[in-house]
C-alpha cells in the first residue's frame, strides 16, 4: 500500500512539473516584442534566411515557434543572433521597443543605411561589425548604461565621435576600428572605468590620446590614424599596445612643465636654485638667522595684503549672493503666478516626471551628443574662383527632371495632391511600380541665395531618420528646377481626417488621437533634442502631419525652413497671428525658436481634442480663435467635457482627457520660457498611455463626466 501511494505521489509530481514546463515553453511572446521583430524582418527585406520569421500582420510567436536566431526568457525576447546570414536592407525603427533584449548580433551581413537613433535600451552586447552601415554612433548609445560589449568595426561610419560614453561604466570592450571616424577623441572616453579593450585602428582620428591615460586597458590599438603629440608614459604600461602609422613625436614624452620656485617663506637650504639671494655652501649660522629675519619682515606685509584681499572678496560674495537670491525670488514669484493662471498641471507637479526631467537634462548637459545628423562640411571654390559655398555629403537619390515629369504625367492636375507656401506636391508613379511624392518648389519663392543653398538643405534633410518623419528619398536640381522626392503616404493629412471626412467609419478614436499626438511629439523631440544643431520646423500644423493606414503620424516638411524666404520683416503681425498656429512671440517680433514649435504642437493637440480648426470665421466671434476660446476652459472639468469633438460621441476615458488637456495648457502658454521641452511632453503622453492600459471600466457617474467612458481594453484595439 505504501509503495502504491509512493508511485501515485511521484507520478502526480512529475505530471505537475511537466505541465508547468510545457506552459513555460508554450508561453506567448510579448506582443510589443513580436511587432518590433516583424518591423525588423520587413526592414531587412523579409529574407528567406530568417526561417520562421513573419512580417507585419503575419502573426507568429517567436518564442514558441523558435524563430531563427531568437532566444527568449519566458515571454520576452532576450537575444537576436543572426550573424553571417547575408542579410541586406536596414535595421528598421522599432528596435527600441525590445525592452528585454540583452544581445543584438547582426554582424557579418550587408545591412546598410545609418544605425537607428534609438536602440534597445537594456542591451549588454551589441555587435554590428562587418556591414555597410554609414553615419555616426547614435545618441541612444549614451543611455545604454548596461552595455558591456560594443563592436561596430568594418563599416563606413564617419564624422567625429560624439560625447556619448559618460554613462557606460560597464563597458569592457569596444571596437570602432576600420571605419572613417575623424576628429579628436571625446572627453567622455575617460569615464569608461571598466574598459579593458579598445580598438581604434584604421580610422582618421586625430589630436592627442591623453584622454585614455587613466583607463584600465589591457589591449589598445591606435594604428593607422592621424594622432599626434607624445604618447603618454602611462600608456606604455599597457600589455598590448599598438600605435604605428600615426604622427606621434619620436622619443620619450617630454618632462613635466619647468620647475617654479615656491614662495620665499617655504624655501629650504637643501634646494638647489639659481639667483643672487642663494646662500653658498658652508654658509654661517649668522647668515641663516639674518635671512630668517628678512623672511619675517617679508611675511608681515604679505599676510596683511592677504587678509585684506580675503575681506574684500567676502564682501563682494555676500553682495552677489544677495542679488542672486533677490532675482531668483522675483523670477520664482513670476513663474508661480503664471503657472497658477493655467492651473495645476500634471506634468508640472508629477514627481516622477520632474525627476525624469532632471535626469534627462543632466544627461544632455554631460554628454553633449553628436548624432549622425551633424554634417561635416567642405569648402569649395565656385567656377569663377571667388564665390564659395558649403558642400556636404548627400545621401538622397538624384533624379532627372525628365524622370519626374514622366512619373507625374508632366506634373498634371490629376496627380496634384497638395499645395504649400513653397510649392505643389504631386503623386509620382514610376515604371517600377514604386509610388513617391514630389514637391515642386516654386522658383518665385526662392531667392538666389536660397537656390545656392538648396543642395546643402537637401543634404541636411536627407539625414533626418525617424519613424514619425517623412523621409526625403531624392531630389532634382537641374535646368533651374528644384524638386524634392519623399515617401508617399496614401491615407492623407491629419487636417483632412479631422475636418473634411464625412465617413463616420473613418473618425479618429480617442486612442488614435493620443497616438497621433505622441508620434508627432516624438518627431519634434528628435528634431529639437537629438539633432545637432537643433532643427526648428517653423511650419507645424495638422496639414503637415500625414497619417498612414495604421494611424501612425509622419511629420512632413522637416528642414524646409532653410529654404523658406525670410519674410518676417515683410509680414505684418496681424497676418502672422491670423495663421492660427503661430506663437505670440513670432507674431510680435518675428522670432521663432524650438519653443515656438512647442506652441504650434499645443494648437495641434487642441485640434485633436476639439475637432475644431485653429481659426474658424464661420463661428461666433468669441469662438473663432481656438486657443483664445479653449485655454480658459482647459481646467474646468464641466467645460472641458463640452469642448470634446462631438464626432467621438462621448467615447473617451475621462482621466485621459484631463491629462491631455493639462499638456495642452502647458504648451500654449504665452511666455516661451514656461513651455516644456518636447522630451517632457513625450514623457507625459507616454505616461498617459501607460496608465490608460490598466484603467478599468468606469461609469459616467464615477468619472464625473456626462459621457460614456468605455472599457479601455476595448479602446486599445483601435491601435
Amino acid at each position: 500500500m505504501a509503495i502504491e501511494r509512493f508511485f501515485f505521489v511521484s507520478l502526480s509530481t512529475i505530471s505537475l512539473v511537466l505541465l508547468l514546463f510545457s506552459s513555460f515553453c508554450l508561453s506567448t511572446t510579448d506582443p510589443s516584442d513580436v511587432q518590433a521583430l516583424q518591423v525588423v524582418y520587413s526592414s531587412l527585406n523579409s529574407p528567406n534566411q530568417l526561417t520562421g520569421w513573419k512580417s507585419s500582420g503575419g502573426g507568429g510567436d517567436p518564442c514558441s515557434e523558435s524563430w531563427k536566431g531568437i532566444s527568449c526568457e519566458g515571454s520576452s525576447v532576450v537575444a537576436i543572433e543572426v550573424s553571417g546570414l547575408g542579410l541586406s536592407g536596414t535595421m528598421g525603427y522599432s528596435l527600441s521597443d525590445l525592452l528585454s533584449l540583452k544581445t543584438l548580433d547582426l554582424s557579418k551581413n550587408n545591412i546598410h543605411d545609418t544605425i537607428p537613433y534609438q536602440l534597445p535600451p537594456n542591451l549588454t552586447n551589441l555587435n554590428l561589425a562587418s556591414n555597410n552601415l554609414s553615419g555616426n554612433l547614435p545618441y541612444s548609445l549614451s543611455t545604454m548604461s548596461s552595455l558591456n560589449y560594443l563592436n561596430v568595426s568594418q563599416n563606413s561610419l564617419s564624422q567625429s565621435l560624439g560625447d556619448v560614453f559618460a554613462n557606460l561604466q560597464h563597458l569592457s570592450s569596444m571596437d570602432l576600428s576600420f571605419n572613417n571616424f575623424s576628429g579628436d577623441l571625446p572627453n567622455s572616453l575617460s569615464s569608461l572605468s571598466n574598459l579593458s579593450t579598445l580598438y581604434l585602428q584604421n580610422n582618421q582620428l586625430s589630436g592627442s590620446v591623453n584622454v585614455l591615460v587613466n583607463l584600465p586597458l589591457d589591449n589598445l590599438n591606435l594604428a593607422n590614424n592621424r594622432f599626434s603629440g607624445w604618447i603618454p608614459r602611462e600608456l606604455n604600461s599597457i600589455p598590448n599596445l599598438i600605435y604605428s602609422g600615426n604622427s606621434f613625436a619620436n622619443g620619450p614624452a617630454p618632462p613635466p612643465p619647468p620647475y617654479t620656485s615656491p614662495p620665499p617663506s617655504r624655501s629650504r637650504n637643501n634646494h638647489s636654485r639659481t639667483g643672487p639671494h642663494i646662500n653658498t655652501p658652508g654658509g654661517s649660522n649668522g647668515k641663516d638667522s639674518n635671512s630668517d629675519r628678512n623672511k619675517g619682515l617679508a611675511v608681515g606685509p604679505i599676510i596683511g595684503i592677504s587678509l585684506g584681499s580675503v575681506f574684500v572678496v567676502l564682501f563682494v560674495m555676500v553682495g552677489l549672493i544677495f542679488c542672486i537670491r533677490k532675482c531668483s525670488k522675483d523670477k520664482h514669484e513670476k513663474e508661480s503666478s503664471t503657472r497658477a493662471s493655467v492651473g495645476t498641471l500634471s506634468i508640472g507637479t508629477d514627481k516622477e516626471v520632474q525627476e525624469q526631467r532632471i535626469r534627462n537634462m543632466a544627461t544632455v548637459a554631460d554628454m553633449k551628443p553628436l548624432p549622425a545628423e551633424k554634417l561635416v562640411g567642405e569648402r569649395v571654390h565656385g567656377t569663377n574662383g571667388s564665390a564659395q559655398k558649403v558642400k556636404s555629403p548627400i545621401t538622397a537619390t538624384s533624379y532627372t527632371v525628365a524622370a519626374l515629369q514622366t512619373a507625374t504625367n508632366s506634373f498634371s492636375q490629376e496627380c496634384l495632391v497638395g499645395e504649400g507656401s513653397l510649392g505643389r506636391v504631386y503623386r509620382a508613379e514610376f515604371s517600377t511600380g514604386k509610388i513617391l511624392a514630389v514637391k515642386k518648389m516654386d522658383s518665385a519663392a526662392l531667392s538666389l541665395q536660397e537656390e545656392d543653398n538648396f543642395l546643402e538643405a537637401v543634404s541636411n534633410m536627407s539625414r533626418l531618420r525617424h519613424p514619425n518623419i517623412v523621409t526625403l528619398v531624392g531630389f532634382c536640381a537641374e535646368h533651374g528646377q528644384r524638386l524634392l522626392v519623399y515617401d508617399y503616404i496614401e491615407t492623407g493629412t491629419l487636417h483632412d481626417l479631422l475636418h473634411f471626412l464625412d465617413d463616420s467609419s473613418n473618425i479618429l478614436s480617442w486612442n488614435a488621437r493620443v497616438k497621433v499626438a505622441l508620434g508627432t511629439a516624438r518627431a519634434l523631440e528628435y528634431l529639437h533634442e537629438v539633432c545637432v544643431p537643433p532643427v526648428v520646423h517653423r511650419n507645424l500644423k495638422s496639414a503637415n502631419i500625414l497619417v498612414d493606414e495604421e494611424l501612425n503620424p509622419h511629420l512632413s516638411d522637416c528642414g524646409l525652413a532653410a529654404l523658406a524666404p525670410n519674410t518676417e520683416r515683410q509680414v505684418s503681425s496681424q497676418m502672422v497671428g491670423s495663421f492660427g498656429y503661430s506663437a505670440p512671440e513670432f507674431a510680435m517680433s518675428g522670432i521663432y525658436t524650438v519653443k515656438s514649435d512647442v506652441y504650434s504642437f499645443g494648437v495641434v493637440m487642441l485640434e485633436l481634442l476639439t475637432g475644431r480648426k485653429p481659426l474658424d470665421s464661420s463661428r461666433i466671434r468669441s469662438e473663432q480663435s481656438l486657443v483664445r476660446w479653449a485655454t480658459p476652459q482647459l481646467h474646468d472639468i464641466d467645460a472641458l467635457a463640452k469642448m470634446v469633438d462631438p464626432a467621438l460621441k462621448g467615447i473617451y476615458p475621462a482621466k485621459s482627457l484631463s491629462r491631455f488637456a493639462d499638456v495642452i495648457a502647458l504648451c500654449v502658454q504665452p511666455e516661451p520660457e514656461f513651455r516644456p521641452p518636447m522630451s517632457e511632453v513625450v514623457q507625459a503622453l507616454v505616461r498617459l498611455m501607460q496608465r490608460a492600459s490598466v484603467v478599468k471600466r468606469r461609469s459616467s457617474e464615477e468619472s464625473g463626466f456626462p459621457y460614456r467612458t468605455p472599457d479601455y481594453e476595448a479602446l486599445e484595439m483601435s491601435f
